[in-house]
């Protein structure tokens, strides 16, 4: 293959105008700037696009170049471009830089250029240069830049973060909005998935790692969990994490995955707070329900009993009968009446919204309900195991204590063991800044497995004892839940009953 190159025959003059004709076809605007000893500016060359592109005239061709070309630049760039052009002037390094030039009106069009700083054997720089339209680019830049500026606002305005898995390295990118979420920054070395996982709560962690692993191994369409996360104050944050692989390997094996953060903390807790408001709901309309069967069950059966009397003192044909049914008439109406006062006392309970609370001594009540106790106490030869100690108070409604002490102590005494004195103890322990009463007897013992369900209904009672009535442990629960505490109980038969009272001594 022939090259064709400028023959040696060829004068000055000729090769000059032959490398002009073949540099004024070059899409860019090219230029020769001369520099003298004496600070002398000079355009040695400019091809035609330049003259074109500027309409330099001929006085602007013989001006000082750097005045014509300051005059055309736009304000805001000229100050940078001049010292730029000054410092490879002095240091002799290539000359690059961007800069905007003025057109019609206040349109600009945005140039590189790109300079070779010689010095000649004369002492002459020569600045050997091009110019190139980056306007598109410049665009293309903005637009990104914009696009780029939208979307972190909008991270910012929807309070997500941005993480970029490798898998491959292990290494995560975490955005600034991820790391803020925990109160992180950069310095932190929150940069690998380990140190992520270190952060993630104990009983969230296995569940966290399985969902991630479903989706890397394709058994999901996505990645999404939400887990809590240890912040950098010592609170644990709850975190929605949502993802997808975008990258993977010939052999299917998942490489990146990228995914954002959003911090869900406030709606957990609202979340929640309605399903413990829903337990509530629960527990109160099955309390309800409860409550409307005693009263639908108890009251039917006395007014069945009226009914049944009245027929038969209406068909009584002597008086002895019918004073008999009225004496029956008057137990069962007794009976109605005592009915209707428990059942008031449970609605009392329930429908109090704000339930009295002060600061008792649970020793001071124990002794107040053994001295209203104290013939029956002596009578039926109670032993009783006072551990409670003297300073030990609690936040509760002081009739429901009395009651409490009551209730649980008759009922020792109701049910002792025929073959034994009767032995009741008192003590009490703090679980869990939680104050825990034990009210422990030596009596019949319940078959728990039997009647554990039932041990606190209404009218339950396990032992023949003709004095049960089956409604003080009930009224005794509820009051206990009703402040807000609970109540456990173990039971051996013929050996005995542990009660444990868990007081929430919340205000």
């Amino acid at each position: 293959m022939k090259t064709n190159v400028v023959s040696n025959d060829f004068s000055l003059e000729e090769k000059v105008h032959f490398f002009s004709q073949i540099l004024n076809q070059v899409p860019d605007l090219i230029f020769h700037l001369t520099i003298s000893p004496e600070n002398e500016f000079v355009f040695t060359y400019l091809n035609k696009n330049v003259i074109s592109y500027f309409d330099f005239n001929e006085a602007e061709l013989k001006a000082n170049p750097i005045d014509v070309i300051s005059g055309k630049i736009h304000p805001s760039d000229c100050q940078s471009m001049i010292y730029s052009f000054n410092k490879s002037r002095l240091t002799r390094r290539p000359w690059r830089h961007e800069f905007r030039v003025l057109s019609n009106g206040d349109s600009f069009t945005w140039f590189k250029v790109d300079a070779n700083v010689v010095l000649d054997e004369r002492n002459n720089t020569n600045f050997y240069s091009s110019l190139t339209d980056i306007t598109e680019i410049k665009r293309r830049e903005q637009k990104v830049k914009e696009s780029e500026t939208r979307y972190q606002f909008a991270l910012e305005a929807a309070k997500k973060g941005i993480w970029d898995y490798d898998l491959v390295t292990g290494a995560v990118f975490f955005s600034k909005q991820s790391l803020d979420i925990l109160q992180l920054s950069d310095k932190d070395g929150i940069n690998t998935n380990s140190k992520w996982d270190e952060r993630v709560h104990p009983n969230d962690l296995d569940n966290y790692i399985n969902s991630i692993q479903s989706h890397i191994e394709n058994r999901t369409p996505y990645f999404e969990n939400t887990k809590r996360v240890l912040a950098k104050d010592g609170s644990y944050k709850w975190i929605l994490s949502k993802g997808k692989v975008i990258e993977r390997n010939e052999n299917g094996d998942a490489t990146r995955i990228i995914g954002i953060h959003s911090d869900v903390t406030e709606n957990k807790l609202k979340e929640n707070e309605l399903l413990d408001n829903l337990d509530i709901i629960i527990e109160q309309n099955n309390r309800l329900l409860n409550f409307a069967h005693i009263v639908s069950h108890n009251l039917r059966s006395h007014t069945g009993n009226f009914q049944m009397l009245l027929n038969i003192i209406d068909d009584a044909e002597d008086d002895h009968s019918k004073d008999e049914c009225l004496s029956y008439l008057k137990t069962t109406s007794n009976a109605l009446s005592e009915t209707i006062d428990h059942l008031k006392d449970l609605v009392d309970i329930h429908t109090t919204i704000i339930h009295k609370k002060e600061d008792l001594n649970l020793a001071h009540y124990l002794n107040q309900t053994l001295e209203v106790l104290s013939k029956e106490v002596k009578d039926n030869n109670v032993k009783i195991v006072n551990k409670i100690g003297e300073k030990d108070t609690i936040k509760f409604n002081p009739a429901y204590l009395e009651s409490l002490f009551l209730n649980f102590t008759t009922n020792a005494i109701k049910y002792s063991h025929p073959d034994r004195n009767p032995e009741i103890s008192y003590s009490s322990y703090q679980e869990n800044s939680k104050l825990v009463l034990i009210i422990q007897d030596n009596g019949l013992g319940i078959n728990l497995e039997k009647h554990g369900e039932k041990l606190f209904g209404m009218y339950k009672t396990f032992h023949k004892n003709a004095n049960a009535r089956g409604i003080g442990l009930f009224i005794t629960k509820n009051q206990i839940e009703s402040m807000g505490g609970s109540i456990e109980v173990e039971s051996k038969v013929n050996v005995g009953t542990t009660f444990k009272i868990y007081f929430n001594e919340e205000v």
